[in-house]
């Protein structure tokens, strides 16, 4: 997808209140050229010491333009920003569908600092492109052609230099600005996200960065990368420096062929007198509205890289395909398979080789083997983050391909081994899986997962801060919320990853037997890299090997 398609399908609806924007802006600067045209007039013909009442017309037209100008000017203003801050906003929530489609699988190649630059800055340039760059040209190019059709009836030679004015600053210049400061401007949108991830990735690893001694070669990393975006920006004011002078001359010169012209054009008969200072003087204010199209053309450059950004996202091809015509599943028990299953996270580059998995009803399965051999890569098949290459999943004997991603998620729950505290309180972090949960389901899921005891004893209870990735929570505390979370969300298939890992042996230990106590009659996949498990479980796959069921004790729900 292209920008252009996708600023005009996000800006469609809104095609109205920017076609508002547009003719009460055309008519601001209309008041603002008749205006000129008529005061000049004025001034000269009273110069003349004509009767008063002669004078009278183009009184009230000063007024009128004098008044209607601010008036217009505001309802552009109002319809403009109004337009484009609800395109923005659909744009935005566009965008962000579109990220939570394609995570975790079609966003490998982002982090979550450009993602948060993707957001914020690039969705705001949605902002600049229609107020600063379409709408500035947009009036510029009406009032430009209706203003050299006036002059050029009066004095052509006049009209010409305002027309050729008018092309140099709002067409050529831009064009010549566009060429010379491609580079600077093109760089502006990446540098910026660049800095904007090193900045984040600082104050997330500073503790360990001071620990290794390494946070003044990171903070000397990031003085480069600032120092490369102050330079663009040099740059690229620069350059905008120089246009603003162009067009400065540009006005002076049709200021000077318009007394020329007209001149003659008195002399000769042609033209009245007080008509002489009209064809002067309206250039100026034509020129004025032009006046900003080089900087409005510098600004739509720097917008078009983020949209373009933006558009990639969107055009990134989703790793799970949405079937035209779901199956619906009927409620559980449900049994999940692995079929001869292969899986790649990138085109070329299969992780999972020929995995065959059952997952029968209330079975209790560990699946182990080293890293980087595809354990959590079996759980992103199981929840449609990832579809296979080769081979089927199935849940009770249907593809999950043929079952909409919202209801696989509904049966099948993940807990990653980094799952995600949100700086806010106990109670507001469960009530994620579940909005509408009352006080005592959020009290049955904490004693579940062993944690009510100690939320009883804090001062504010479940209204209790955690603090930024639950901080102020030790690493089992934070485990254990995370697992009465995934409790409250319901979930008949609970995939837990590494749901021991950075624990000691004894916090694991008790961890673990929390878990299948809290689980009850759930059937649980374990990701782990323990070898001390297979005692708790039915079977073990090591899929370091080849990946045939290990059972433990005798198998009554689950194989593969």
């Amino acid at each position: 997808m292209s920008w252009v398609r996708l600023l005009r399908t996000t800006a469609s609806p809104s095609a109205g209140g920017i076609t508002l924007a547009v003719l009460a802006g055309t008519a601001a600067a209309g008041a603002a050229v008749g205006l000129m045209a008529v005061s000049a007039w004025l001034i000269s013909r009273a110069a003349q010491h004509p009767p008063v009442l002669h004078l009278m017309v183009a009184v009230v037209a000063v007024r009128a333009f004098g008044l209607g100008r601010g008036v217009l000017r505001y309802a552009e203003r109002l319809a403009a920003h109004d337009a484009a801050l609800r395109v923005l906003g659909r744009l935005r929530a566009h965008v962000f569908a579109r990220i939570a489609d394609l995570a975790p699988a079609g966003l490998a190649g982002y982090r979550r600092a450009d993602l948060a630059q993707h957001l914020s800055a690039d969705v705001d340039a949605v902002l600049d492109m229609l107020t600063r760059v379409l709408l500035p040209y947009a009036v510029a190019t009406l009032v430009g052609l209706g203003s050299v059709w006036m002059i050029g009836e009066l004095s052509p030679a006049t009209g010409l230099a305002l027309g050729s004015g008018l092309l140099l600053v709002g067409l050529v210049v831009p064009v010549l600005q566009s060429r010379v400061a491609r580079h600077s401007d093109g760089r502006l949108a990446p540098l910026r996200a660049q800095l904007a991830t090193g900045t984040v990735d600082l104050l997330h690893g500073l503790p360990d960065l001071i620990a290794y001694g390494a946070a003044g070669a990171r903070l000397d990393r990031l003085a480069e990368t600032d120092a490369l975006l102050r330079r663009a920006e040099q740059r690229s004011s620069a350059t905008a420096g120089v246009s603003a002078a162009v067009a400065a001359l540009a006005t002076g010169v049709c200021l000077l062929v318009g007394l020329a012209a007209g001149a003659v054009a008195v002399r000769s008969g042609n033209l009245s007198g007080e008509l002489l200072a009209v064809v002067v003087l309206t250039p100026l204010a034509v020129l004025e509205t032009a006046a900003g199209l080089p900087a409005a053309a510098q600004r739509g450059a720097a917008a078009r890289v983020s949209l373009r950004r933006l558009a990639d996202i969107v055009a990134t091809a989703s790793p799970i395909t949405v079937p035209e015509s779901p199956v619906d599943v009927p409620d559980g028990p449900h049994t999940l398979r692995l079929e001869g299953v292969d899986a790649a996270w990138s085109p070329g580059r299969t992780v999972v080789h020929g995995v065959d998995l059952e997952l029968r009803p209330g079975s209790r399965t560990a699946l182990v083997g080293p890293s980087g051999c595809g354990k959590s890569t079996v759980a992103a098949l199981l929840v449609r983050f990832l579809d296979p290459v080769a081979g089927r999943v199935t849940l009770d004997g249907v593809d999950l391909r043929r079952i909409t991603p919202e209801r696989v998620r509904q049966i099948v729950g993940c807990l990653p081994e980094d799952a995600y505290l949100f700086d806010t309180t106990i109670a507001a972090n469960l009530r994620i899986a579940r909005p509408d949960a009352t006080d005592d389901q959020l009290r049955d899921v904490l004693a579940q997962a062993r944690l009510l005891d100690w939320v009883d004893t804090l001062p504010d209870g479940p209204e209790t801060l955690i603090g930024e990735h639950g901080r102020d929570l030790s690493g089992g505390q934070r485990r254990r919320l995370a697992l009465a979370r995934a409790l409250l969300a319901g979930f008949q298939v609970l995939i837990l990853d590494e749901p021991t890992e950075h624990l000691d042996d004894e916090t694991a230990a008790a961890l673990l037997e929390d878990l299948f106590a809290a689980t009850g009659d759930r059937t649980v996949l374990i990701i782990t890299h323990r070898t001390d498990i297979a005692g708790r479980v039915d079977t073990v796959i090591d899929l370091g090997r080849h990946p045939a069921p290990v059972p433990t004790r005798p198998v009554t729900a689950g194989r593969c």
